[in-house]
């Protein structure tokens, strides 16, 4: 599915940070799946700045969150990588 120019430049202010991308790189090398408490541990920022970080790749679809008992669980969106890819692929300039 090819996605909108707005949908894009979302994605892409989203990847446009290292913290994101470390977040996206452990979920990823943990099945696609990771816990919050495992992200606090893995990037030197407070609380508040993980959710922040946390928050802007819930809403560029880039990651899911999951409640499992008390906390929170999130899972990559594959298709939407894929989308995006293909997508950026495609832009013709």
């Amino acid at each position: 599915m090819a996605l909108s120019l707005k949908q894009i430049e979302k994605i892409s202010k989203a990847l446009g940070d290292a913290n994101r991308l470390r977040i996206l790189q452990h979920i990823s090398k943990k099945g696609g799946c990771g816990q919050c408490s495992e992200i606090q541990g893995l990037i030197d920022l407070t609380q508040p700045s993980i959710s922040h970080h946390i928050k802007i790749l819930i809403e560029s679809g880039l990651i899911e969150p999951e409640k499992e008992g008390r906390n929170l669980k999130y899972t990559l969106n594959e298709r939407l990588f894929k989308d995006y890819t293909a997508s950026v692929t495609q832009l013709k300039f």
